[in-house]
């Protein structure tokens, strides 16, 4: 049978589906059928689906692109609620670094596969994972069904082992998961990582075509201190060694200043910023200039970070704080609209993480990364304007089904590749090991 006549697999019916224009703008199919084969996305209409195909019943949801979370620490969801409402510098010196002294390659196993959990039921097909041990953690997202970026988390104090450990991993772990699993080099921060492991780091990833997902520019305290040690910013220092001459996922950038905009720009359609404003809001600091970064023609991506500084792996959550913190740092009630929250959700969040093309989109040679969202609860009803229910009314739990790669991973909100129970039960006792920092030991010193 040729190629184009073969059957599709799957089918998704009678759902609303979230599409994007020929400029990226978010509209809404409704009646729609979604069909599936191998893995990727067919056809996105309003014909009926064909006999002999499994089928999803969407009757009365709305379909999306699952959910990218653009900037995440999975293992972390074990020290969730072990490190609240102390200064940053306590934060990493005194709670979260000497806790992760304690890490067994089994707690990593264990902690992601809840996390996995989490991101499924909350509607997250993809994450860019940025730590330790992470043959572990691309073990889990094999086994789980989930799609990830994953870099393996250095610092220069580790000497030549920690580079080397991390290209090894890039290198011998892109594509694998049937080609779940892309990977990325992952120096920690400009701060933690000196200039010549920088340098090495840009010229591995140009030879490989490997991202860089990279801590930088991470406030505006960091700015300032870069600027008075070195006279530079910490994009800046990310320009002259390299880094932004290949593609680039940068955490956080709430530090960015006007000064390095011009230097972003210019790497147009290679640097990505992931954004988490949750964690932003509970230390009382800025946000990610979004509006300028937007302007600049940077992508812009939500993220959570980790559970221990944002409780949670809802990249739900992070769409519709985004929304609520720009329009309230912008003064500016037109801006980040629940349609251009929705577009960086969505084909935002797949250019920052380099994945244009392949998800993010719900059209014909995209990977069928698919949620549905269920709005008949009495939250979601009436509704007027079904952008603004979405990202105002609905929430990560009125998600009922999760597909990656044409896999069901989630239906009517039974997880079906993470057995959680097991998952809590194995991890219970690990608990207080996991967070005792009576040892004195840290893995690395917070200055700032």
């Amino acid at each position: 049978m040729p190629e184009t006549d073969r059957p599709a697999d799957l089918a998704i019916t009678d759902v609303t589906a979230l599409v994007h224009d020929a400029d990226g703008a978010v509209q809404f199919l409704a009646g729609a059928t979604i069909l599936v084969r191998d893995g990727l996305i067919l056809s996105v209409s309003t014909e009926d689906a064909p006999a002999g195909v499994e089928v999803v019943d969407g009757r009365g949801q709305v379909a999306m692109p699952g959910l990218i979370n653009c900037h995440s620490h999975s293992p972390m969801v074990m020290f969730r609620g072990a490190a609240e409402d102390v200064s940053t510098s306590d934060w990493f010196n005194k709670k979260i670094w000497p806790m992760e002294v304690n890490l067994t390659e089994s707690d990593v196993t264990l902690a992601t596969r809840l996390a996995c959990a989490e991101m499924i039921a909350s509607g997250t097909t993809t994450f860019a994972d940025h730590y330790f041990m992470m043959d572990r953690i691309a073990d889990v997202v094999d086994e789980t069904g989930m799609r990830a970026n994953l870099g393996w988390t250095y610092f220069s104090s580790e000497g030549d082992s920690g580079f080397d450990r991390g290209l090894g991993f890039a290198l011998e772990r892109n594509g694998s998961a049937s080609g779940r699993i892309t990977t990325s080099l992952a120096p920690h921060a400009e701060y933690t990582v000196d200039d010549d492991d920088l340098r090495r780091t840009a010229r591995a990833g140009l030879d490989h075509d490997l991202l860089v997902h990279i801590h930088a520019a991470e406030s505006r305290i960091q700015t300032r201190q870069s600027r008075a040690l070195r006279g530079i910013s910490p994009i800046q220092v990310l320009a002259q060694t390299g880094i932004l001459d290949g593609r680039t996922l940068i955490a956080h950038g709430k530090g960015i200043v006007p000064e390095d905009l011009p230097l972003l720009a210019a790497a147009r359609g290679r640097v990505g910023v992931g954004s988490a404003p949750k964690g932003y809001l509970k230390v009382g600091e800025e946000t990610t200039p979004i509006r300028a970064l937007v302007s600049a023609g940077v992508a812009v991506g939500l993220a959570t970070d980790g559970a221990a500084s944002n409780n949670t792996l809802d990249v739900w959550e992070s769409m519709m704080m985004t929304s609520l913190v720009q329009k309230y740092v912008e003064q500016d009630e037109r801006w980040m609209t629940a349609r251009q929250v929705l577009g960086i959700a969505t084909l935002g969040s797949a250019a920052a993480v380099g994945l244009t093309g392949v998800v993010g989109s719900l059209a014909p040679g995209h990977q069928a990364d698919v949620i549905l969202i269920d709005l008949s609860g009495p939250h979601t009803q009436p509704i007027h304007d079904l952008a603004a229910t979405l990202v105002y009314s609905a929430r990560s739990a009125d998600i009922s089904t999760t597909i990656v790669a044409g896999r069901v991973l989630m239906r009517d909100r039974r997880l079906l590749t993470v057995d959680l129970g097991a998952t809590l039960d194995a991890l219970a006792p690990r608990l207080a090991e996991l967070t005792d920092t009576t040892h004195g030991k840290s893995i690395q010193d917070y200055g700032f």
